[in-house]
């Protein structure tokens, strides 16, 4: 780790006003922790002051305890001479503003944040609502469920015939929403250092959780076994078949066998059983099919420990892992090597362990826990991209050039959110090792279509020192090198940044990994789910009256979480490049990212062995949950949150008996009769379809959501008004599908670009010549030797 006196933070001299409140105070900290000055500020009639984040551990509200950790918060009055005075320096002296008013609400209108738009036209303005200020769901209100009902989550999480089951991590939406939002934030940061003018992001909570969290129509990874998104279902026991979970002698591991390598090595493992030496069992679909293969792969592990499976998998090539329970995955050696967690003094007399920044840059945590705040004057224009030409067609990343040898989900979506925001981004491959999201190599699959969108690619063989001296040349002109292979691979590809920066000092380098860089488990082979089984998510995704019917197995989580994680961190690098001409390292363990959406947890539970007592007790009002739709499988989440809402339901349902009871105006009192209220509500939703329940509940203000599948996704109103999908027609597609259109809404960004995911090595030509310098004649003999690769019929043609 680098010493903290010569780690400079990336946002450091940033001044963020944070005026937000409740789950969506994430935004803030993710700043914070990457060294912006953040100032939170109560601003009467505006804050909503008692929208705090639980668990609440006597007077402490645990989330938000954290969020807030370390920042000194303004209380202003505007009524007041002095209140507006001040508040007027403030809003002078900021880069950037953060407010989640409520749409409709009187504090929306004293804040007007279009008026502080135009009055202070360099700063940026983050507007957060839960479901965005330009559509008429605008004034309807989220949960967590109805987050998780209307992104399609819920559609494919839990076993079929019981309700719905909502995930682990009570805010984990918003969680994921933060991320999305920051990315977002800075990228318009960063170009307003080249224009000079700001901007006002309409952010919607439920656009950056359907994005975020497990996206219907973003990259969904080879989880989906190849079953077209539209039609997804919850078919627990195919789900069982993509990732495993099988008992053994001392709980459970996860095991991954999606590819052929992986099956190779799981049959040598397992003795090359007869039964299955067969080369047909090589194909996913048929090892899918084999009724037989799953219960011999149970028996196989069933006499033996999860650590000698882990080892044993690992030694074979078969990514393994055991499923852990939460206090388990804390104690392991990874997360105590890594140093994860640090002791924090939360309240007087609380302390208890805090996530220390879910990036590193430079070797070092960026985390305002580990190192003090920066002190460096805030970067004054762009010396670095300002003189870069652009096009000015309304994207913040225009003119910065990313060198993408990303892979998978996390690969994927890095790279397509510099590219989709304006960024020529260069897709380097080889078809000796094609991306995994590709299948065939010179067809288009929407897996691949939709995370390489409006990328380029050039065919290199980065094995060869003339690839890698190519590779070079292309990195003396980037800005950023996207990687997230297994740690030790980059180095030996020479794309590592230790290499990259003596070629491009001003270089920014991300390092995604499933167990970060460092600790035992740096080398670990890991997927989604075999990282989400070693975090404790796994064993927590489960009914209570289930334990051991494990329900996260399609979710991507938390891939395109991290992905944001580490497009964030580069960004911030690259303003920070602005004032010192240095570029940086940026490393994001995506186990680490999954357990920071447990914070809140992880503290309260440690504070309450400590002796300290929970008081939001019950958790959830009543009713809160799944209730049955008219129609097959159809479910709608409803949600209420207090007195209001509860009478609310009680008109909308017409039961006047229930609001009139005393004994049910309360919150203790609705939850010692959750049984009986849980059955009024379903009789009311059974009778109506999920859509019409969900749309007179939330007429009344109650917050509900309709239980969407995937393929209903994008003709949900709300979406359509969002322009939140589009149709793509791939000239090497088998057929037409859908994929996520717009990523921000705000004054001056345009909506993402039309270019098409590349073939491997579509534009090797292109970019060989225009980047390179190259000759026709030397790109063919480089071709010809296997230096340089372009699509099979692409070559055939031109020759």
């Amino acid at each position: 780790m680098t010493s903290t006196d010569t780690y400079d933070p990336p946002l450091s001299g940033v001044k963020v006003l944070d005026l937000s409140s409740g789950p969506i105070t994430a935004v803030g900290r993710l700043l914070a922790d990457l060294g912006a000055q953040v100032t939170p500020v109560n601003l009467a009639g505006v804050t909503e002051a008692g929208a705090t984040v639980g668990p609440r551990i006597g007077a402490v509200p645990v989330g938000t305890a954290i969020n807030r950790f370390g920042l000194s918060t303004v209380d202003l009055d505007t009524s007041t001479a002095d209140g507006a005075r001040r508040w007027r320096e403030l809003l002078a002296d900021a880069d950037i503003l953060i407010e989640n008013t409520r749409p409709g609400s009187d504090a929306e209108k004293a804040l007007s944040a279009r008026e502080i738009h135009a009055d202070h036209p360099s700063l940026v303005i983050l507007s957060v609502s839960d479901f965005g200020r330009d559509t008429a769901y605008r004034t309807w209100q989220a949960t967590t469920p109805v987050l998780h009902a209307l992104t399609s989550e819920l559609s494919r999480s839990g076993i079929p015939g019981r309700e719905p089951l909502v995930p682990p991590a009570p805010q984990l939406p918003y969680q994921v929403a933060a991320a999305q939002a920051a990315v977002m934030t800075v990228s318009v940061y960063l170009d307003r250092l080249r224009t000079g003018t700001g901007d006002l992001i309409d952010f919607s909570v439920l656009d950056g959780a359907m994005q975020t969290l497990d996206p219907p129509f973003g990259t969904p990874g080879t989880a989906s076994a190849g079953v077209p998104l539209a039609e997804q279902r919850r078919n627990w026991l195919a789900e069982r078949q993509r990732y495993p979970i099988v008992r053994c002698k001392d709980g459970y591991v996860r095991i991954c066998v999606l590819a052929k390598r992986q099956w190779q090595g799981m049959f040598t493992w397992m003795g090359e059983p007869e039964e299955f030496a067969d080369p047909k069992f090589n194909s996913l679909m048929e090892r899918f099919m084999s009724p037989t293969l799953l219960p011999a792969i149970e028996r196989f592990c069933a006499d033996k420990t999860r650590a000698e499976l882990e080892a044993e998998g690992q030694r074979h090539g078969v990514p393994t892992a055991a499923v852990l329970t939460l206090t388990e995955a804390l104690d392991t050696e990874q997360v105590k090597e890594r140093g994860f967690f640090r002791e924090v003094e939360l309240a007087n007399g609380f302390t208890a362990p805090v996530p220390v920044g879910v990036s590193e840059v430079d070797g070092h945590r960026a985390s305002a826990l580990t190192a003090p705040r920066g002190t460096s004057a805030p970067p004054e224009g762009a010396p670095v991209l300002g003189g870069r030409a652009r096009r000015d067609v309304g994207l913040p990343l225009e003119g910065l050039r990313v060198l993408d040898l990303g892979v998978i989900v996390v690969g994927a979506d890095t790279g397509r959110l510099f590219a989709d925001l304006g960024a020529d981004v260069i897709k380097i491959e080889n078809s000796a090792f094609p991306d995994g999201l590709r299948g065939r190599l010179n067809m288009m699959s929407q897996t691949y279509a939709s995370g390489h969108r409006n990328k380029r690619s050039i065919g290199i063989d980065l094995r060869s020192d003339e690839g890698r001296a190519l590779a070079h040349r292309l990195a003396e002109d980037a800005d950023v090198v996207l990687t997230n292979f297994k740690p030790g691979v980059a180095q030996a590809l020479g794309m590592d940044f230790g290499s990259l920066k003596k070629v491009n000092p001003g270089i920014v380098v991300v390092d995604s990994s499933a167990f970060g860089p460092t600790g035992p488990w740096a080398r670990r082979l890991g997927y989604g789910p075999l990282v989400r089984a070693a975090a404790g998510f796994t064993d927590l995704w489960v009914y209570p009256d289930a334990p051991g019917e494990f329900c996260d197995t399609v979710t991507v989580y938390p891939d395109h979480v991290a992905a944001r994680i580490g497009a964030l961190t580069a960004l911030t690098l690259l303003l920070r490049r602005e004032r010192t001409g240095t570029g940086g390292a940026v490393s994001v363990a995506q186990s680490e990212v999954m357990l920071s959406h447990l914070a809140g947890e992880i503290a309260a539970e440690v504070l309450q062995r400590q002796g300290h007592a929970r008081s939001d007790e019950p958790v959830h009002d009543a009713p809160w949950g799944l209730f049955p739709a008219e129609g097959e499988d159809k479910w709608v989440a409803v949600t209420v949150r207090d007195t209001t809402d509860w009478q609310a339901l009680c008109g909308v349902i017409g039961r006047a008996d229930l609001a009139a009871d005393d004994a049910l105006n309360t919150p203790a009192g609705r939850d010692a009769d959750r049984a009986r209220i849980d059955e009024a509500v379903r009789a009311w939703t059974s009778a109506r379809t999920a859509t019409a329940a969900m749309e007179l509940l939330q007429k009344a203000g109650v917050p509900a959501g309709a239980v969407l599948h995937a393929g209903e996704v994008p003709n949900f109103g709300y979406y359509a008004e969002r322009r939140a999908f589009r149709e793509e027609l791939h000239p090497h597609a088998a057929e037409p599908f859908m994929m996520e259109n717009v990523q921000i809404h705000s004054d001056r960004v345009a909506d993402p670009p039309l270019g098409q995911a590349p073939l491997l090595g579509e534009q090797t030509r292109e970019i060989a010549a225009e980047l390179l310098g190259l000759s026709d004649a030397e790109i063919d003999e480089l071709i010809e030797r296997g230096v340089l690769e372009m699509p099979q019929e692409v070559t055939a043609a031109q020759r």
